[in-house]
């Protein structure tokens, strides 16, 4: 039986200008479809502009007036991402909406960024912070919504604070789930902060799901030539309509969250069915690796201090 498509109503965005990170294929071009399709000036940093063209191309043959333009970005470079954020600040037009979408998953052995930070860590949460730090006054002009995606992996495992970098005993999927804990509490303190300093900044947490996105998919600059067993098997659950999301479903949670007028800051949204795999997206209760405010702080402060960046009023 075909399965009976999920979708939300985006309101008029008319006048903003979003900034969608990991929007080059898979989720992230699905995300920045529907930005521009409901009147947002979108920015896609990527770092395959081959892919990003291609991007552009899939939304303008959908919404052929859709303003939406590349931006060159490797989260896995701070000089990259310093580089963007002049660019952008050089351009000096506030950001309404950023979703922090972009990721990558379980490489198979260790890999390391630009930086020397463990790949997961270093990109999916060092990267986004430092980006954040250097948007801070744009995000301030546009008195900006920030939506960070998240993973159900975040409900598992811990911070490996005695090696953040995964040097001694590399474990992919605990990297992984380390860096989406480390990201959330990171969108759940930004909020904190940003009430308590006057900065006018709402910012929130998503997570999609479980559905056949790109994220496991064959990445052969990750060290995996092909799709992963787990993501075939996600791929023919999903096919059936059997418990998991699609990936048109899966961005649900970040567009409501990015965009919903009931959306609030420091909160958590997702898929309702069963388990949160997938489902209509809806307001989830917080995973218990992401409500120690003390473990918020600690991470903010060690982001800092390993992207020798601040997050401030003084930017």
């Amino acid at each position: 039986m075909p399965r009976k498509p999920i979708d939300i109503t985006i309101p008029d965005l008319s006048g903003k200008r979003a900034v969608v990170t990991g929007a080059s294929d898979g989720m992230g071009v699905s995300l920045a479809a529907r930005l521009a399709a409901a009147g947002a000036t979108v920015i896609l940093p990527v770092r395959n502009r081959r892919k990003g063209e291609a991007a552009v191309t899939a939304i303008r043959h959908e919404t052929p007036d859709a303003n939406v333009s590349l931006r060159e970005l490797d989260l896995s470079s701070l000089d990259s991402v310093a580089a963007l954020g002049a660019v952008l600040r050089e351009e000096g037009e506030p950001i309404h909406i950023l979703i922090n979408n972009a990721g990558v998953m379980t490489p198979p052995a260790r890999q390391t960024t630009a930086d020397g930070f463990e790949l997961q860590f270093g990109t999916n949460h060092l990267g986004h912070f430092a980006l954040v730090g250097q948007l801070m006054p744009l995000l301030r002009a546009g008195h900006a919504r920030v939506t960070s995606q998240l993973s159900i992996a975040a409900n598992s495992g811990s911070i490996n604070w005695d090696d953040l970098n995964w040097e001694r005993s590399y474990d992919g999927m605990k990297a992984y789930s380390q860096s989406k804990i480390a990201f959330g509490l990171f969108g759940l303190e930004l909020d904190r902060r940003s009430l308590a300093g006057g900065w006018g900044i709402t910012s929130n947490i998503s997570h999609p799901g479980v559905a056949p996105t790109n994220l496991l998919a064959a990445r052969p600059e990750l060290g995996r030539a092909s799709d992963t067993s787990g993501r075939r098997i996600i791929r023919a659950l999903s096919k059936r309509g059997i418990l998991l999301g699609t990936v048109e479903s899966a961005k649900l949670g970040a567009l409501y969250a990015a965009t919903s007028p009931e959306a609030k800051g420091g909160g958590f949204y997702g898929p309702s069915g069963l388990g949160h795999l997938g489902g209509p997206p809806a307001e989830q209760k917080l995973y218990s690796r992401l409500r120690s405010v003390q473990e918020a702080q600690r991470v903010w402060q060690v982001s800092e201090e390993l992207t020798k960046s601040q997050i401030s009023l003084d930017r």
